[in-house]
């Protein structure tokens, strides 16, 4: 395992792999590894000769100054979680290596609605600063093949949408939600829960299986009241609670022939979560 904190050093790393004939997978990462990331750097291993990891957390993509600063960073320990992994390449750049120094200038590009949705109804300019941070990765790192967690449903689709039009050699990878044992998704704000908390955030699952279990069985306006009323009574504070098309992510007032996905967002304490369930045609 090679660690990276220039972009200059990562290229020369990137070139001599190329020339060599190396298929070269990227997983993007904020650090606080779990296992969810840990399924992505088994993915694009499976995959590719070579895999870099990047963990940088991008303060374009926080509309909240309080979430930035509170999210968890633990470079020392997510190396030794990746230690012996066989991650060939981390790369740990600053925010003045990525950005420059003063202005950080966003990237201009329209994601045909896909941002004025959901998290883009509660989280002004986020999107602007994923796209932003993603396309400087795909353009320094030229990957095969970038991986992307399937928890961050919205982002994945701006992510596909965002490589198709401006990096289209790039394979966009959709991996699996990995769950705790009840059932919450795992996320690096997990650890910021107080043990309360922890215990309490199950609900979001819940929620989300029942929806799918009960998919297509009972009324379409019943399934959406009966989920959203049960975080009244809770803890949480409910931001959105969405069925939307798959593919658009448009939101859905009724069954339809498409694939479908439930997606939530909501705050309990300190800690906003968000979680999601796909659902069949």
């Amino acid at each position: 395992m090679t660690l990276f904190r220039t972009v200059a050093e990562l290229r020369s790393y990137i070139d001599q792999a190329r020339k060599d004939g190396k298929k070269t997978g990227f997983v993007p990462t904020m650090g606080a590894l779990h296992a969810g990331h840990l399924s992505l750097i088994s993915q694009s291993q499976a995959e590719n000769d070579i895999t870099v990891l990047s963990i940088f957390v991008n303060p374009t993509q926080f509309n909240e100054s309080t979430d930035f600063s509170n999210y968890p960073r633990t470079e020392v320990q997510d190396l030794k979680l990746i230690d012996g992994l066989n991650v060939q390449a981390v790369f740990l750049p600053t925010t003045q290596e990525m950005y420059g120094a003063g202005n950080k200038n966003l990237l201009d590009f329209s994601l045909n609605g896909l941002d004025t949705v959901m998290e883009g109804s509660y989280r002004a300019g986020h999107f602007d600063g994923v796209i932003t941070i993603v396309d400087k990765f795909l353009t320094i790192i030229q990957p095969d093949a970038a991986y992307f967690g399937l928890k961050d449903y919205q982002q994945l689709a701006i992510v596909r949408y965002l490589a198709e039009k401006r990096h289209p050699s790039v394979r966009i990878v959709a991996c699996p939600i990995i769950r705790e044992v009840d059932g919450l998704a795992m996320s690096s704000r997990n650890v910021l829960l107080t043990s309360e908390e922890r215990v309490k955030a199950v609900l979001i699952s819940k929620v989300l299986f029942g929806i799918r279990d009960t998919w297509k069985n009972r009324s379409f306006e019943d399934i959406v009241n009966e989920a959203r009323a049960a975080f009244l009574h809770s803890d949480f504070e409910l931001e959105y609670l969405e069925i939307s098309d798959a593919y658009t992510l448009h939101p859905l007032s009724d069954y339809s022939n498409k694939a479908a996905v439930v997606c939530v967002a909501a705050r309990i304490g300190k800690v906003r979560l968000i979680d999601n369930c796909e659902l069949p045609a």
